[in-house]
């Protein structure tokens, strides 16, 4: 079973160390077809691969927050993303047909 966190961003990757998440694996890209049961997948993935991590049995974490129009389209470092409440939020994403 492995942990990944997938991100390119900087100020995810320094939130991720803050909240001393058990990080298995960083990748700025994710190769589902990598993705075994029992893992467990960190990031804001595109729905269709979470779903797909789903598929596989693993577990999909989305780093979630709230983030106001103006902050969109930039970098944000660890501090802001604890401003925009940051955190992560266990999904089960299914297709439905």
């Amino acid at each position: 079973m492995t942990t990944f966190f997938v991100s390119r961003h900087p100020g995810a990757i320094e939130w991720s160390a803050r909240k001393q998440l058990a990080v298995g694996r960083f990748v700025r890209h994710l190769d589902v077809a990598g993705i075994a049961a029992g893992d467990v997948v960190i990031g804001t993935l595109p729905v269709h691969m979470a779903g797909e991590v789903c598929a596989r049995g693993a577990d999909y974490l989305h780093l979630a927050l709230e983030l106001p129009a103006a902050a969109r389209g930039r970098e944000l470092d660890a501090d802001e993303l604890e401003r925009y409440g940051a955190r992560l939020e266990h999904m089960r994403v299914k297709r439905a047909c």
